[in-house]
């Protein structure tokens, strides 16, 4: 099993930035696909981005070119760096470990974090 657990978020204002962490225990998260989701409120969830386990990125069409996910193998940790932040984002932002390649669905992920909170004001 894989338990992970979401830090980083918190409130900032439009055009801000923020790096969210995902930190692994149980497993080395370099042997999964790593997805970021997330969830306004009344929503269901919404896929944000995605690494696989050799490093390769997919991206939603409406946070490419502002975020960048990344892996630190020898922290056992996956990273969401976010800038240029719009108040659309404001969501609680979920990571997740999967083992296939349908890297846009919730249902490729078999473990997730509790989320985090990250609110941006106008």
């Amino acid at each position: 099993q894989v338990q992970l657990e979401e830090s980083g978020g918190g409130l900032v204002q439009a055009g801000g930035s923020l790096r969210l962490s995902c930190a692994g225990s149980g497993c080395t998260l370099s042997t999964y696909a790593m997805g970021w989701f997330r969830r306004a409120p009344g929503k269901e969830h919404e896929f944000v981005g995605a690494i696989s386990w050799r490093g390769n990125t997919n991206y939603a069409d409406s946070v490419k070119g502002r975020l960048t996910n990344y892996r630190d193998n020898a922290k056992n940790t996956v990273y969401l760096r976010m800038n240029s932040l719009k108040p659309e984002d404001t969501a609680v932002y979920y990571c997740a470990a999967g083992n296939s390649n349908d890297y846009t669905k919730t249902y490729n992920y078999e473990r997730w974090g509790r989320g985090t909170q990250v609110t941006v004001s106008s």
